[in-house]
């Protein structure tokens, strides 16, 4: 047996980690003057969202440290367990570098134990659908080695798209330069974005959100219209619930199936940078559906 553990680049809620039988390792979140915070432990999405908007400063996020993963990970290396661990993308975080060391340091210890790290090369809605699919694999009964395999496979068919309301948060994150932000802001663009090999980059500038959503929409169903059984697929948002929904059912009816996901609330890790009103589409292929691929 072994156990599955991701960083809190997935995404996952407490109840959806628990119901999983997935450790979540948090993110740190830094608001001027204050201690780190671990992000769903001591601050919730919504209130570091809530501060986000009304604060003038802009929080910094931090990746957990090697001893935040040693303490998830060694009970499970003495009971005798296996560990995998999904992280968010090495080029958007240091996480992966801190499992590794993690890693490095338990092995000598527990030299008859495996722990394989894996860089999921996503984030937030993507990261989660990879670690939904190697839940399914485990409660499926494949062994680790076939579900690092397979997992490994399911994360180069992984996708994710996003849209913003504003480009101002990217540009307090530093990500875009002030006349960037100036110029998006007074055109009212809309940028349209893509996780592309573990890098973020710009696929397109549409003014306003209803064409955004619609150039999106088009263009999943162009993607996924003769895929719909072979993949799973995710929707996520910062504060924007209710636009969420209405692009999930709007979906659903262009492609002809049920999202079974939760719409995902994003958290801090790409949040920050994202900003309110952010969206995100992402889909993987099935693991089943890479068992002979």
């Amino acid at each position: 047996m072994y156990r599955i553990i991701s960083d809190g680049g997935c995404d996952f809620t407490t109840e959806e980690a628990k119901n999983s039988r997935v450790n979540v390792v948090p993110f740190y979140v830094i608001f001027e003057g204050e201690e780190h915070l671990k992000e769903g432990v001591d601050i919730s999405k919504a209130d570091y969202f809530k501060r986000l908007v009304s604060e003038k400063t802009f929080p910094k996020t931090a990746q957990p440290s090697p001893q935040d993963y040693i303490d998830v990970f060694k009970p499970y290396l003495e009971a005798g367990e296996d560990v995998i661990v999904l992280t968010i993308s090495s080029k958007l975080s240091g996480s992966y570098n801190s499992a590794v060391l993690a890693a490095g340091i338990l092995n000598e210890e527990f030299p008859g134990r495996t722990i394989s790290i894996i860089d999921s090369l996503s984030s937030s809605v993507g990261q989660g659908l990879i670690l939904r699919e190697m839940v399914r694999m485990r409660d499926a009964g494949l062994e680790l080695k076939k579900t690092v395999e397979i997992t490994e496979k399911i994360l180069k068919t992984t996708r994710v798209y996003f849209t913003l309301e504003t480009v101002e948060y990217l540009k307090k994150g530093g990500r875009i330069g002030s006349t960037t932000a100036f110029v998006g802001g007074l055109l009212g663009l809309r940028p349209i974005l893509q996780l592309e090999d573990g890098q973020v980059s710009q696929l397109d500038n549409v003014r306003g959100k209803k064409n955004a959503l619609k150039l999106i929409g088009d263009a999943i169903v162009d993607a996924l219209k003769d895929e719909t059984s072979n993949i799973n697929i995710s929707i996520g948002h910062v504060l924007s619930e209710d636009d969420a929904k209405a692009f999930k059912a709007s979906t659903e009816e262009s492609l002809g199936t049920k999202i079974s996901n939760p719409i995902t609330a994003v958290g801090a890790a790409i949040g920050a940078h994202a900003g309110p009103g952010a969206l995100a589409f992402a889909y993987c292929r099935r693991y089943d559906k890479c068992l002979t691929a």
